[in-house]
């Protein structure tokens, strides 16, 4: 039998290919860990720089701080605008066992508003636990008062305070000051368009109307921020940095709040607007529209009920009159018109026309009607302005025709912006040819001249463009922009604001300026002035010129209706300067539905005589 033959292993074999296998896993684990060397050496040494920002953005927030808004005086120093500490009631969800129980009991204690309530659920399910969510803004001192005696009943809900702005005179400032209220789509459109959105981060309110809005660059400041230390669920740890904010400036304006007040309390109940200029700058001493509304109510949001009430509201109260009404200026520009016609030779100082009560363009029926329906015989340029001659002008316009008028009176202002330091204004309307064209596709008829030679027809102007236009005149031609803003406080120094003089109105004649002054003298003063009985007793000398404006056409020789409804009464115009020789004060009011000139006249008359009672070394009896 044969045995089974055993092979032998091949040790040298095997040896040679262990190690063959243990020489690669050795090379593949040191290429490995080279790789890996490597890739921490590209992190550590090459990326370390990046990777260091990178981490300190996870770790370190950057929060905003928003700066204190700048304070608003009047030119006395009375506070106009403020920053008053609001409270907010808030709530920390994470540190509250029952959030629905915790909601009852303290509407309950301080009487929250349904709509907050809700508003605070709403927010609750998008913000995290550890966050605060406000439950009810703007806290009175007697619920603040309530919850700090119950706080102890609340843990996790405490009260937050921050400044919010406050108007002290409500209503009697609205259109001049303006107000703040909440960023909205478009104001974050155009803060960025203009390179500001990175200092309005913080930033709940942005200024929306008047002051406010015009100098919200001023009044803002700059943004501070804090640098904090945060973990990975985004809850702060500690506090690293801060750069406190830039407060906003503080402005000084040139209201007198005082007079604005009177002038206020003179158009309560009516629809209308009182502009006072300083003659010398032309600085806005008052500046009041009727009605108004309370700007506190948009400060933190005015509901859309309330909104609505005021923007279909038929006195329109949104409407800034003295800037933005436009009312047919009537015979207030009737010493402007003078001047045209002396310059342009159409008439003369002497020169005399019979008025017979009527003008009648040649070979036309029509009969233009004096106020005075018997007429005033025979008058020149001193007293058609005195006495307000309607044919008088009737006949200088037909002379001088429209496009020498829509000339001289655009040089005085009329039909453009004044360039006032608010955004809110309107240019009026000076017609031409081009624009009745333009408007109606229509030729123009000297029948249109006529009646813009009384300052009426297609003419209209703002109480602002006629108290610029008599500072003109009483400045015998200089010309300076109408400011509210007075001057600038920095750094605890007040920069006072020079006044934006422009050129100048030049006449061939200026002895023409003081023709029409003398008229307007005589308006106040002589017998026969249509202002005389209303300013008897003065203690100053004053000049002015009175003007009323027919909303409804009347037949001719046909009265005005005691029946006549309110809304399509005449309305009352004054313009007026004192003293006379050396003019400190320039006045405009228009009056809506007056029915006559005289409601107008007085309040001039009481607000002259309230500023220099208060401004004594002003008066002049010259």
């Amino acid at each position: 039998m044969l045995k089974k033959r055993i092979a032998l292993r091949d040790h040298s074999a095997e040896s040679a290919l262990f190690m063959r296998r243990v020489l690669f896993c050795l090379i593949f684990v040191i290429v490995l860990l080279s790789v890996l060397f490597a890739n921490l050496y590209y992190l550590q040494v090459k990326q370390y720089k990046q990777y260091t920002t990178r981490s300190n953005d996870n770790r370190i927030n950057v929060l905003p701080i928003a700066p204190p808004r700048g304070l608003i005086y009047d030119r006395n120093g009375y506070l106009l605008a403020e920053n008053r500490p609001s409270f907010d009631l808030q709530l920390i969800p994470e540190d509250v066992k029952n959030i629905h129980d915790t909601v009852d009991k303290l509407n309950k204690l301080l009487n929250i508003p349904d709509d907050e309530v809700t508003q605070f659920y709403k927010d609750l399910k998008h913000t995290r636990r550890f966050k605060p969510v406000v439950l009810m803004s703007e806290l009175n001192d007697q619920q603040v008062a309530k919850f700090s005696v119950n706080q102890y009943q609340f843990p996790g809900v405490s009260i937050e305070s921050h400044l919010t702005r406050y108007y002290p005179y409500g209503d009697a400032l609205t259109h001049v000051v303006g107000y703040v209220s909440r960023i909205n789509t478009s104001d974050l459109q155009r803060l960025d368009a203009e390179g500001q959105l990175s200092n309005y981060t913080a930033t709940r309110n942005i200024g929306k109307r008047g002051i406010e809005r015009y100098y919200e660059q001023l009044l803002h400041g700059k943004a501070g921020y804090q640098e904090v230390e945060v973990n990975n669920r985004g809850r702060i740890i500690r506090t690293l940095k801060v750069v406190p904010p830039v407060p906003g400036k503080d402005l000084y304006l040139n209201i007198d709040i005082n007079l604005q007040l009177q002038a206020m309390s003179m158009l309560k109940g009516k629809r209308g607007a009182i502009v006072l200029l300083d003659a010398k700058d032309s600085g806005v001493l008052v500046m009041a529209s009727s009605p108004s509304y309370n700007p506190n109510a948009f400060v933190n949001g005015i509901s859309s009920k309330a909104y609505n009430q005021l923007l279909k509201s038929q006195n329109r109260p949104l409407i800034n009159r003295a800037t933005q009404g436009t009312y047919p200026p009537g015979s207030t520009v009737k010493p402007l018109l003078a001047i045209m016609g002396l310059e342009t030779g159409k008439i003369t100082p002497t020169e005399k026309i019979f008025d017979p009560g009527w003008f009648q363009i040649p070979n036309t029926k029509r009969k233009f009607r004096d106020w005075k329906r018997w007429g005033h015989g025979w008058v020149d340029v001193h007293k058609a302005i005195e006495e307000s001659v309607d044919t008088y002008f009737y006949w200088l316009a037909y002379n001088t025709g429209i496009d020498t008028i829509h000339n001289y009176m655009s040089k005085f202002g009329f039909g453009q912006y004044t360039g006032i330091d608010i955004h809110e204004e309107s240019k009026g309307n000076m017609p031409s040819r081009q624009w009745k064209h333009m408007r109606y596709h229509q030729p123009w008829w000297q029948g249109d001249t006529i009646s813009v030679g009384i300052g009426q027809g297609y003419w209209t102007a703002t109480p602002l463009q006629l108290a610029e236009a008599i500072n003109i005149l009483a400045n015998n031609g200089k010309v300076i922009t109408p400011r509210i803003l007075n001057s600038v406080s920095a750094n605890g120094q007040k920069i006072e604001v020079p006044p934006d003089i422009r050129k100048p109105i030049k006449l061939h004649n200026p002895k023409n300026w003081t023709i029409a002054q003398n008229g307007m003298y005589a308006v106040v003063n002589d017998i026969h002035g249509t202002a005389h009985r209303a300013f008897l007793g003065a203690d100053y000398v004053a000049a002015g010129k009175t003007g009323t404006a027919q909303l409804v056409s009347r037949a001719d020789g046909e009265a005005i209706r005691k029946d006549l409804a309110k809304r399509h009464r005449d309305n009352g115009m004054f313009v007026g300067y004192a003293p006379f020789k050396h003019p400190k004060i320039i006045a405009s009011v228009a009056l809506q539905n007056a029915g006559s000139s005289y409601p107008a006249i007085m309040f001039a008359r009481r607000l002259f005589d309230s500023y220099f009672a208060r401004n004594p070394e002003s008066t002049s009896h010259e």
